[in-house]
């Protein structure tokens, strides 16, 4: 199947149109017209190789809404002219102990990504969102729900399962004290969800002047993580911790914020911790710190399915395809409020 997207040559080079083949549908096989995608962080690290496994040529994209173009004979939960979504995965081993428990992101076999990884069967390089159509087992196709916009829903393929998932992992509930370092594209989601979930929801930021969008979206209270005495008046008060923050960064100064048996919980960086984390307050109050990724499908399922009851979808910035590298380096510079999303038609002009 040919198709026509976005794609990077090289680390060194910008992405520019690109035609490639896709395989054919196969009988658990879903064809997906692409009508949004959204515009992760990690698809500008992918690109550059800053994580130092990137594959050429390659065409980004794990937060894909679309709509069913043909279903393979064996499909039975969708049809054409559905409205469904597609994340950072499309397959995986499907018998290990993660996959038995739906935490496919656990696969320990490693999960077939959606972009930027190989197929499991035919060996075929995986190709992403930023273009025309995808295929994908019905298995790792999501239902989208009536009524949800469909552009704010991209995000919720990654930036939203990402902060989901530990929200249901720790059990997060009416009442619940959870606090969120960095409003960006994750953080700004955990806000909103945790909000919905019922919590008492508090932003932790460097940066002064967010008080009133964190107010709009979710926060009861907001502390500057520079000034030592709105830290100090926060000591022990939390729950949960979710830090968001995708760069190198000390966590020290947050533990001393968790409740009694309380976690921090990472899921914006990647990489090596700096520096030496000081374990007495661990020890001294049994609390914990944690990693986190994305989330199985279905718990991603079910987040779609929470979104469409609160009416709830990222807060976006609607870009054509063709000023996807300008994005990139607007994204960098944290110059959007909170995510981008590309409208795929696009790339028919």
């Amino acid at each position: 199947m040919n198709v026509f997207g976005y794609a990077s040559q090289s680390a060194k080079e910008v992405l520019a149109p690109y035609r490639f083949e896709r395989r054919e549908p196969r009988p658990d096989d879903v064809v997906v017209e692409i009508l949004y995608c959204g515009v992760c962080h990690s698809d500008l690290h992918h690109v550059r190789n800053d994580w130092g496994r990137g594959v050429y040529p390659m065409v980004p994209g794990h937060e894909i809404i679309g709509r069913v173009m043909k279903v393979g004979g064996d499909v039975t939960r969708f049809k054409p002219g559905d409205h469904v979504g597609v994340g950072c995965m499309v397959d995986s081993c499907r018998h290990c102990t993660a996959c038995d428990q739906g935490l496919e992101q656990y696969c320990q076999e490693v999960p077939t990504y959606t972009y930027n990884s190989v197929d499991r069967h035919d060996h075929m390089p995986t190709y992403g969102g930023y273009s025309e159509r995808i295929v994908v087992s019905d298995a790792f196709v999501l239902k989208v729900p009536e009524g949800l916009d469909l552009k704010g829903a991209a995000p919720l393929l990654c930036a939203g399962i990402t902060t989901w998932s530990p929200l249901r992992h720790w059990k997060v509930k009416k009442g619940s004290k959870v606090a969120v370092v960095g409003l960006g594209g994750l953080g700004h989601m955990a806000l909103k969800l945790s909000k919905a979930l019922g919590a008492d929801v508090t932003l932790i930021t460097r940066s002064p002047g967010k008080e009133q969008d964190a107010r709009r979206l979710g926060a009861g209270n907001v502390v500057l993580s520079t000034d030592e005495g709105q830290m100090a008046a926060v000591k022990g008060q939390f729950e949960l911790i979710i830090d968001t923050v995708p760069y190198v960064h000390d966590l020290n100064p947050y533990i001393p914020l968790l409740s009694l048996n309380g976690t921090l919980v990472l899921v914006g960086f990647l990489g090596g911790l700096e520096p030496m984390l000081n374990t007495v307050p661990l020890i001294m109050g049994r609390k914990s710190v944690a990693g986190s990724v994305i989330g199985g499908i279905p718990e991603t399922q079910e987040l779609l399915d929470f979104c469409g009851k609160h009416g709830i979808t990222s807060d976006i910035e609607v870009i054509n395809i063709q000023d996807i590298n300008e994005a990139y380096e607007r994204m960098l510079k944290s110059d959007v409020k909170y995510r981008f999303v590309i409208d795929m038609a696009s790339l028919k002009t």
